[in-house]
């Protein structure tokens, strides 16, 4: 496992956006694990996850493409700090763009914040989660509607490897349905094997009876 998907584990404890018990997702879903990008709420945790964000990025898509397209609301700041760390970090300038939920129609008119959105743009999406891919439902006919754009690919923080709407996974789903890649920071099966029976600062987050949970989980919800 390369060092940064490490540290980014560590990252995701340290700042309380992944969390060990029992939650109710979205889905209706019963969890033991739940990660929340809403927790990212300082400048330095805004930083740094735009640089594990960056590297990410640029080991499974590179840097040849235009736009990094955040959906509302959470996509927005991930847009922001990451097209920052891209540049930090390889010299090289994107441009962000969000779409609102609602349009609006005076001032800074339309459906899109940041940059316009052009013909044979490359587009990559950045988002925190996908337990579904509901989500890109949403966001796909958004850009196709703002101009013929190119999307290279999604990047997601956490592969959750559970069933999307079918039996495979939401993210490979993507990939099936819309033509594009979609990869993840960290996968779920990383975050157990690094942090399953190891202390981080003198706590144990998976010990065996969270990581019996966690298998049952998979059991009825694991992507085939």
């Amino acid at each position: 496992m390369e060092q940064y998907k490490k540290d980014f584990i560590e990252f995701m404890v340290d700042s309380q956006v992944l969390k060990f018990g029992e939650f109710t997702l979205k889905s209706g879903r019963k969890s033991p694990f739940f990660m929340n990008a809403g927790g990212y709420v300082t400048g330095t945790q805004l930083r740094k996850l735009g640089e594990y964000y960056a590297k990410a990025i640029n080991d499974n898509y590179g840097l040849d493409f235009d736009v990094l397209f955040g959906p509302a609301y959470k996509g927005i700041p991930l847009s922001v700090a990451t097209t920052m760390a891209i540049s930090s970090l390889y010299g090289k300038d994107v441009r962000y763009c969000s779409n609102r939920k609602e349009e609006k129609d005076h001032g800074d008119t339309g459906i899109l914040l940041g940059s316009k959105l052009k013909d044979k743009d490359r587009v990559v999406i950045i988002e925190d989660v996908t337990t579904s891919g509901k989500s890109i439902e949403e966001t796909f006919p958004i850009l196709k509607a703002q101009a013929d754009v190119e999307i290279k690919g999604l990047m997601v923080s956490l592969n959750r490897m559970e069933k999307g709407q079918g039996e495979k996974s939401a993210l490979y789903e993507i990939k099936e349905k819309y033509g594009f890649d979609a990869n993840a920071i960290v996968t779920m099966d990383e975050v157990v094997e690094y942090l399953y029976g190891r202390p981080y600062k003198g706590t144990v987050y998976i010990d065996e009876e969270c990581k019996a949970r966690i298998d049952a989980y998979y059991e009825q919800y694991g992507a085939k």
